[in-house]
C-alpha cells in the first residue's frame, strides 16, 4: 500500500479533502451494520475512520471487523471535517494494512485496580488519560527550561551520588560506592549554590530521591525537581521569581494543551487565574487561620458540600447501573461502563474527603506554633485560596540548617512554601541561604552534622559571600495540580513509591 501521503493525526487539519495515510494503533472500534467506526491513535492524537462495506474489499472489511484493540495498522482514506468526531476530523477509509494484530489486550473498559494498572504500566501509558498527562508533563518540562534559559540562567548538572545531607538525614538512600557509603541526592541545591557564585543565575534539573516512609498521594521516592539559585537576591526577589515562573508554566500548558486539559476534566477557568501577584501570608498567619473560626467554618461548609456531591454521584451511578440492565447497543454499554468507572473513582475520592474532614478539622484546631505545616494544614490553606499562596517565615527549628535566620526575628527563617490551590498543597519550597560563615557553621553543628564534611560549602561564605537564595519545584506535584490528578503516581511515566516498584 503506497504511503507517499503519510501524515500524523495532528496534521489532518491541513489535509482536508486529500487522501492520506496514517499509521497507528487501534484504540477502539464498533460496528453498525455495513459501517465500522475505527478509532486510531498515533501518538499525536485520535482519529475516527469510517469503513463502509463496498468501499473496501469484503476480506478487508471482515478483517477490520474482528481486529483486536491495540493492533497496529496503516490506513488510507480521505480527510473530512466532522465536528462530532474526536479531534474534529475523520477519515473515509479506502484501504488498510494490518501491521501486527493484537488479541486479548489486558486493559479493558472495565474497572481495574491500582496494582493491576501499575503492573501493566508499560501498557497503561497508552490509555487516553495517561497520554494526556504525559503530553502536559512534556509542556511543563519544556516551559521550565524555556523560562530559565530565556531569562539568563545557566544550567548546572549536579551530582546524583553525594556524601552530603541536603535535607533530612533520615530520608537518605544509602548506596555502596566501591566499599564506601554514599547516598542518592535529596537536592542539588548545595552544589548549585557554588555555581551561582560563578555564573550569578543558575539552575539544576534532574531526579531527586527521598526515602520518606510515606504512602500518601503526594509522595514518590524518586521524582524530578528543578532548582534555580540566584546571587544578590532577597526573599521578595525570590518570591517574585517563583510567581513569574509558575505563571509562565501555567500559561504554556493552557496555550499548548487545552484539549488534553478538557479531556482530563481540569479546571481551565481556575488555571487562567494563575497570574501574579499570588497571595502572601506568614507561617504565623497560617497558624491563626487554622486554629481560628475561619478554618472551622470553611471545613463545616465543605463537609456539607461533599455530602451533597456524594448523593449526586450515587444517584447517577444508580441510573447507569439500571440502564446497563436493559437492551443497549454495545457502544452505549461501553460508554456507560467508562462513565461508571470515573464515577466510582470520584465517589471514592469524595468518601475519602468526607472521612478526612473531621480529622483535618481536629488537627487544625490543635495547631501549635513551632511545628512544620502538615499535609492536612497545607490542604486547608490552599483550599481557602483561588490562586497559589506563599507561606513565609517558618519557625527556625522546623526548617533546614542552610536557611537564613530573619535578623529582625531570630525565631523564624527567611523561607517560603508555595501552596497550589484546590487542596494540592506544596509545589515549591525555597529560602534565602545563610550567608554568614559563623552562623552557618553553628547551624550545621546544631543539626548534628560534621562541620568538616561541609568545608567546601562553608568556603562559599569565606570567599566573597553574598546574599543569595532559590527554590525547588517538584515536577510531578505541579503536573498533578495543573491536570487535577489527585495522585502524583499518575504524573510520572514509571512511578517509584515506598511500597510499589513494578517495572
Amino acid at each position: 500500500m503506497p504511503n507517499n501521503n503519510k501524515v500524523y493525526i495532528s496534521q489532518l487539519k491541513d489535509n482536508v479533502g486529500k487522501e492520506v495515510a496514517l499509521s497507528g494503533w487501534l484504540y477502539n472500534s464498533r460496528a453498525s451494520g455495513k459501517i465500522q467506526f475505527l478509532i486510531i491513535r498515533d501518538g499525536t492524537g485520535l482519529c475516527q475512520c469510517i469503513v463502509e462495506k463496498g468501499k473496501v474489499s469484503d476480506e478487508l472489511f471482515e478483517e477490520l471487523k474482528h481486529l483486536g484493540r491495540e493492533s497496529s495498522l496503516t490506513v488510507t482514506g480521505t480527510v473530512r471535517e466532522e465536528a462530532r468526531s474526536v479531534g474534529g476530523f475523520e477519515m473515509a477509509l479506502t484501504d488498510a494494512e494490518v501491521v501486527s494484530p493484537a488479541a486479548d489486550y489486558p486493559i479493558t473498559p472495565k474497572s481495574h485496580g491500582v496494582d493491576f494498572l501499575l503492573k501493566n504500566r508499560h501498557l497503561h501509558l497508552r490509555s487516553q488519560r495517561q497520554w494526556c498527562i504525559g503530553k502536559i508533563r512534556h509542556t511543563v518540562i519544556d516551559a521550565i527550561r524555556r523560562f530559565f534559559n530565556d531569562n539568563g540562567f545557566i544550567l548546572i548538572d549536579t551530582p546524583i551520588l553525594t556524601s552530603m545531607v541536603g535535607e533530612d538525614k533520615q530520608t537518605l538512600f544509602e548506596v555502596d560506592y566501591f566499599g564506601s557509603p554514599l547516598h542518592l541526592t535529596q537536592t542539588g541545591q548545595l552544589h548549585v549554590e557554588s555555581a551561582a557564585m560563578s555564573f550569578g543565575k543558575v539552575y539544576c534539573f534532574g531526579p531527586t530521591f527521598r526515602a520518606e516512609r510515606s504512602k500518601t498521594r503526594r509522595h514518590l521516592t524518586e521524582f524530578w525537581m528543578v532548582e534555580p539559585e540566584v546571587a544578590f537576591i532577597d526573599l521578595d526577589g525570590i518570591l517574585e521569581l517563583a510567581e513569574n515562573f509558575v505563571s509562565f508554566i501555567a500559561d504554556q500548558v493552557l496555550q499548548n494543551n487545552g484539549s488534553e486539559l478538557e479531556t482530563l476534566g481540569a479546571d481551565l477557568e481556575a488555571l487562567e487565574k494563575i497570574k501574579p501577584p499570588f497571595y502572601r501570608i506568614t507561617y504565623t498567619d497560617a497558624g491563626d487561620i487554622l486554629a481560628g473560626e475561619k478554618a472551622k467554618k470553611f471545613l463545616a461548609g465543605q463537609l456539607e458540600d461533599l455530602k451533597n456531591q456524594k448523593q449526586q454521584i450515587e444517584k447517577r451511578i444508580a441510573e447507569l447501573e439500571q440502564e446497563q440492565k436493559g437492551q443497549l447497543k454495545q457502544w452505549k454499554r461501553d460508554k456507560n461502563a467508562a462513565e461508571l468507572i470515573e464515577l466510582r473513582s470520584e465517589l471514592n475520592e469524595v468518601d475519602t474527603k468526607i472521612e478526612n474532614n473531621p480529622k483535618h478539622a481536629k488537627l487544625a484546631a490543635e495547631f501549635v506554633w513551632g511545628k512544620d505545616l502538615g499535609g492536612s494544614d497545607e490542604t486547608i490553606i490552599s483550599q481557602m485560596h483561588d490562586k497559589p499562596v506563599f507561606v513565609t517565615h517558618y519557625p527556625r527549628e522546623a526548617k533546614a540548617f542552610y536557611m537564613k535566620t530573619d535578623r529582625d526575628n531570630d525565631k523564624v527563617v527567611l523561607n517560603f512554601d508555595l501552596l497550589a490551590p484546590a487542596g494540592f498543597g506544596e509545589i515549591i519550597g525555597g529560602s534565602v541561604r545563610e550567608d554568614d560563615y559563623d552562623l552557618l557553621a553553628a547551624r550545621i553543628t546544631e543539626f548534628g552534622l560534621k562541620v568538616e564534611d561541609y568545608s567546601w560549602y562553608l568556603d562559599l561564605r569565606k570567599y566573597g559571600s553574598v546574599p543569595h537564595g532559590g527554590f525547588g519545584l517538584g515536577v510531578e506535584r505541579t503536573v498533578a495540580w495543573l491536570t487535577g490528578e489527585r495522585h502524583i503516581r499518575q504524573c510520572i511515566p514509571f512511578p517509584r513509591m515506598m511500597d510499589k516498584v513494578y517495572i
